[in-house]
């Protein structure tokens, strides 16, 4: 669902964005995320450990 939104919200912001859905642990942690889902924007982790709306998704876009 967070990929979903993640899309949602590229779409709404009105910005070019690549999303990956990434599924490896080993990456996830190497990421810094300690509690999935999260979402990384330009490297930098903006949510873990829930679902962010795709609302919210797109101000985080519209701020970076």
């Amino acid at each position: 669902r967070l990929e979903a939104n993640a899309r949602e919200a590229v779409m709404m912001a009105g910005v070019e964005a690549e999303v990956s859905h990434v599924t490896d642990p080993r990456e996830i942690v190497g990421r810094g995320v300690m509690s999935t889902p999260g979402l990384a924007i330009d490297g930098t982790i903006v949510s873990t450990g829930r679902i962010p709306s795709a609302g919210d998704i797109a101000t985080w876009l519209s701020e970076s």
